[in-house]
């Protein structure tokens, strides 16, 4: 899954360069929900839930 973050954000970096920026912005908004949903999934627990309690001090 951080292979094809990282990928779609290569390729964002790419288009800018290319001179496309309208397509390169939804590059990036793409690499945003990709990488917000898979920081969802690592941190979603079933005993837990989204409460992270490690962090809790």
């Amino acid at each position: 899954m951080m292979a094809l973050i990282f990928a779609t954000l290569v390729v964002a970096f790419a288009l800018s360069w290319f001179r496309r920026p309208a397509v390169a912005r939804l590059m990036v908004g793409v690499c945003t929900t990709l990488s917000i949903g898979l920081f969802l999934w690592e941190i979603w627990s079933p005993q837990y839930g989204f409460e992270m309690p490690w962090l809790q001090g």
